[in-house]
Parts: structure tokens; C-alpha cells; sequence
């Protein structure tokens, strides 16, 4: 696949497209407001900084878009582009993803690495926690190669837990999935994540940014991240999340922009479910099959959804009191009235056998 210039531009105002897009301080409403006041970035770029003040853009913005190294970023950018598989989408742009182009704030320029035709698509969310729980990251798996084995294309945010997990459960399925960056694409974050990424590629799936290429990680830009992972989306599906989860910033951002939110339930004790919780409280659709998910999808994809096998079940007194809650090897001694010994050495026929795992000090079940 060559690399896809915006076809749409001319290559002078592509190059002056990125050059504003290099700017600080200019967001995707000043962006836009430069190019509807003189109708082109090229004429933005070259009328007097009165009429930038005018606008109300930043004086800085203002003064550094003449400066080398802004110039030197666009030409990098570029020659970026002329690789194979890198794509540059403009918000004006008829190839422009329509649900994102609905918002607000739609990103002015979307870098891609990938196959750019996916955003086009139907593509459901999945995201959840960082340091989710083994249960979690098997159902985001489940849930995310359910949904990619049906036409869904999976988006995320290339993250560690949830994330992650739920591309690879899409790329298990042979599915495609697009992972949203609040960084460059030529910065990829976590870097625990880099050979992920390049699957992700390679299986025929995209990544995503609309931050310079050389952007590194801030922490400001990952809500701005998650609005378009939203903003890409029919819909939500939250995982695994504590109140505090960034998670949660992508289902309200979610809601706000009509989409539809999703959350799976767990046990009261388990503070990953908290923030799900509190979501099916403000009205999000409680979820416990991708069945609950479809009802209000039907349309959106032409092939049917295969559920999540269901787990195989397996009892044991132990699992019971897992399944309600994680604890610990005490916990559980007390709570089964069984000895620690006798405690310990199910655990370790269970742990073998995939059924338990140890998490942070407690034990937490899984479905092998």
C-alpha cells in the first residue's frame, strides 16, 4: 500500500496543514477557525499576526510558524507519509471517518499507520482498566474476539490491561483493530506494547494519533486520546475500571456524543467493578454477553456475531468463594472453614490446572 498524502490537498497546503498542526497552542478549534477566516492553511499561514490576534489564536502560535523547526517537522512528516502504509486524513476530507467528524473537537489531521479504510467501518470500544485482574483481561479477550469475528472492527487505546488485551483477542479472531495513541505514531506507548502494535499492522488492523509523530507521552493528551476512541465508535464496552479510570472519561465522552455505553458487572469486593458500577448506575446497559451488546447494534454489520464461549465450569468450594470476591489464602481458610494447609495445596492444584491465580497478595479466579 503506498503512502496516502491526502488526495484532496494540494501538496503546498498539506505542507501548510502541518505546519499549523505543529503549532503550539492550536487545538482543533483554532484550526479550524484559521481556515474558515482565510479559507485555506496556506493563506492562514501567511497573513499578518494582527488578524491571527484578531481570532483570538495565541501570540506564540502566532509568532512560530515561520520558525525552522516548525517547517522541519511538517517536511519530516512528509516524508513520513511516503512509506508505505502511512496515511494523513484531513477533517475535511470525504474519506474522513464520519462519527468522529460529528464532534466538536474532531481532530484537524489524523496520522495512520495501517489500513486507514478500517475507520470507516463499524467499530465498537473496548477499554478497561490498566491493572485489571486475570478475569478481566480473559472477558475482554472473549468479548473483543466475539465482537471482531463478527465484522466489528475493535478499537482501544493500545494501553496496558484492558487494552491490550482486547486487541488481542481481535487479533486472536483474525479480526481487525485500531489502536487510538496519545502519543506520535513514531512514539509508540507503553513500549511493552511496540511488537503489539506492529501486529496490530501487520494483521491488517491501523494505528492512530493526531499528534505530531515525534509526540511523546503526556498526560494531558490521553483524555484528549480518548474522546476519539469514542468519537470512532458506535459504541463502549467498559471492561474492568476504579472510579478514578480513564476508562470512565471515555464512556461520559461516550454518552455526551450519543454513543451507546456498555459495562460488565463484577462483585462488590472486587474494586475493578467499582467504576462499572457506578456506570450501570448512571445508566449505562449492563452487559454480560455480547447478545446484550447486539440488541441495540442489529444493522451495523452484516455477519452474525458468534457469543463468547461460555466458561467452563468446574466445582469446587474454593472457586465459589473466588467467583464472589478476590482473597487471600487466610481469607479463604476462614471463609471455607478448611485448614491453611488444606487451603494452600488446593490452591496449587487449581493454579496448575488454570482454574485460580495470585494477584497482589490474593487469589483471584480465571476460566481456564
Amino acid at each position: 500500500m503506498p503512502g496516502q498524502i491526502n488526495s484532496f490537498l494540494s501538496p503546498s497546503e498539506c505542507e501548510a496543514r502541518l505546519r499549523l498542526h505543529a503549532l503550539p497552542e492550536l487545538g482543533p478549534k483554532r484550526f479550524r477557525r484559521l481556515l474558515a477566516a482565510f479559507g485555506s492553511a496556506s493563506a492562514a499561514l501567511s497573513a499578518p499576526a494582527s488578524a491571527w490576534r484578531a481570532l483570538g489564536i495565541p501570540q506564540a502560535s502566532a509568532e512560530q510558524r515561520r520558525d525552522a523547526h516548525i517547517r522541519d517537522q511538517a517536511a519530516a512528516a512528509l516524508r513520513w507519509l511516503e512509506a508505505p502504509g502511512h496515511a494523513l486524513l484531513a477533517w475535511d476530507d470525504p474519506g474522513y471517518p464520519a462519527l468522529l467528524a460529528e464532534l466538536s473537537d474532531a481532530p484537524p489531521l489524523l496520522f495512520v499507520a495501517g489500513d486507514a479504510t478500517l475507520l470507516e467501518l463499524p467499530q465498537l470500544a473496548v477499554v478497561g482498566s490498566r491493572r485489571a485482574s486475570k478475569p478481566g483481561l480473559d472477558t475482554a479477550r472473549a468479548f473483543a474476539g466475539s465482537l471482531a469475528g463478527g465484522g466489528f472492527v475493535v478499537t482501544s487505546g493500545l494501553a496496558l490491561g484492558i487494552d491490550g488485551a482486547a486487541h488481542e483477542g481481535a487479533l486472536q479472531a483474525a479480526g481487525k483493530t485500531v489502536a487510538v495513541l496519545g502519543t506520535g505514531l513514531e512514539h509508540v506507548y507503553p513500549q511493552r506494547h511496540l511488537g503489539l502494535a506492529r501486529r496490530i499492522v501487520d494483521g491488517g488492523g491501523a494505528l492512530v494519533s493526531e499528534f505530531p509523530l515525534q509526540c511523546p507521552p503526556q498526560a494531558a493528551n490521553f483524555p484528549r486520546r480518548n474522546r476519539i476512541i469514542s468519537g470512532l465508535s458506535v459504541g463502549v464496552l467498559v471492561v474492568e475500571a476504579s472510579p478514578s479510570s480513564g476508562s470512565l472519561i471515555t464512556a461520559r465522552l461516550a454518552a455526551e456524543q450519543g454513543r451507546e455505553v456498555y459495562a460488565i458487572p463484577g462483585s462488590i469486593h472486587h474494586p475493578g467493578a467499582r467504576g462499572c458500577h457506578e456506570l450501570i448506575r448512571q445508566g449505562a446497559m449492563l452487559v454480560e454477553s455480547v447478545d446484550h451488546i447486539l440488541e441495540g447494534l442489529r444493522g451495523w454489520t452484516a455477519r452474525p456475531v458468534e457469543a463468547a464461549p461460555a466458561p467452563r465450569q468446574f466445582a469446587h468450594p474454593l472457586l465459589d468463594l473466588l467467583r464472589a470476591a478476590p482473597q487471600s489464602s487466610e481469607q479463604l481458610a476462614h471463609n471455607s472453614a478448611m485448614s491453611l494447609p488444606e487451603v494452600l495445596a488446593a490452591l496449587t492444584e487449581l493454579e496448575l490446572d488454570g482454574w485460580v491465580a495470585c494477584e497482589a497478595g490474593v487469589w483471584v479466579h480465571r476460566a481456564p
